[in-house]
């Protein structure tokens, strides 16, 4: 069919410029592969097939914005070419691409998309098997030490022990949420607060002063490694910001992919961010991985195409394909 199928929050919510989704339709087309899409309300199953009313779109062009690598892309960064109710079967890739937390709305997408008949990425059952903030803990020994628990006590004893602890929820998303707590009279406050007062789990681990010189985002597809990119905390936030600059891959990340990439690949985690600090894993990005459209528009990099490249067999890209 040479087609693809994103199923995707409302296109007008998303960021033309910089959104990873964006970036996957446009070097899709760019491939010459149809761009179908739609929203998890307009999936259904029928007679035991999973169907969807999908829009076809085609992508408007872009204008270089300027001396750097990005582009101007309009409001309107679309056009529709058709409507219709197709089999979800047909297509050669369907991309999960709803933004967590992975809530009752993103569960029930993820049940229908078992029924889809054709490659999912990422799987719908490896995404509720494998918990994105929760997995690098399966290889304690490549990350930093890390507590997770609602108990306020023990959180506090932790921070004491490591003298200053980023927390986060485990059900967090997009940097929100996140503390720094540090061994002193402001801990119990803060964790009282993170943990709703000892009611939400969170994640605690010890910071690591080495991300000053960079958070580097490993991308992933089918457990390797097809680039990676350096973010560096903002001046007047300790969480991490856009990218800066490609990093290079050493020893450490090599170590960490080969632990991590039988993992992914058994579970059909097909594109995947594992973000590392100074050699040791923080998370894996498996719901919705981002970062790629983002840093092909800061620093000129070709990632979005690649990871298509390497999800669609060359026998199945159409001819005239770009070489």
């Amino acid at each position: 069919m040479n087609s693809v199928l994103f199923v995707t929050d409302p296109l007008a919510g998303l960021h033309a410029d910089i959104d990873a989704t964006i970036g996957l339709m446009s070097a899709s087309q760019d491939l010459g592969l149809d761009v179908w899409c739609c929203g998890p309300e307009e999936l259904a199953v029928v007679d035991g097939r999973l169907r969807a009313r999908a829009h076809k779109i085609r992508l408007r062009p872009r204008r270089p914005a300027g001396g750097d690598h990005r582009w101007l892309v309009d409001a309107a960064w679309w056009d529709e070419l058709d409507l219709a109710t197709v089999e979800v079967a047909g297509f050669d890739v369907v991309h999960l691409r709803i933004d967590p937390p992975v809530g009752e709305r993103y569960l029930h997408t993820t049940y229908l998309l078992d029924l889809a008949g054709t490659r999912v990425v990422n799987r719908p059952d490896g995404i509720r098997a494998v918990h994105e903030k929760l997995v690098a803990l399966r290889f304690p020994e490549l990350c930093p030490p890390t507590y997770v628990g609602a108990s306020i006590a023990g959180l506090r004893d932790f921070v004491a022990s490591v003298g200053t602890a980023v927390v986060k929820p485990v059900d967090g998303f997009a940097g929100l949420d996140v503390w720094l707590v540090r061994d002193d009279h402001t801990a119990v406050a803060l964790l009282e607060s993170a943990t709703h007062g000892g009611r939400r789990q969170v994640i605690a681990q010890e910071y690591l002063p080495t991300v000053a010189h960079g958070n580097k985002r490993l991308f992933l597809v089918d457990g390797e490694i097809a680039g990676a990119v350096l973010r560096r905390p903002a001046a007047d936030d300790f969480r991490i910001g856009p990218p800066v600059a490609p990093a290079a891959i050493d020893d450490a990340d090599r170590a960490i992919v080969a632990a991590l990439g039988p993992l992914l690949r058994r579970h059909g985690l097909s594109i995947a961010g594992a973000d590392v600090i100074g050699g040791r894993l923080i998370e894996v990005n498996v719901t919705c991985p981002g970062g790629m459209h983002k840093t092909d528009a800061l620093l000129g990099t070709r990632l979005s195409e690649t990871i298509v490249r390497r999800l669609i067999e060359p026998a199945q890209l159409p001819e005239g394909a770009l070489a």
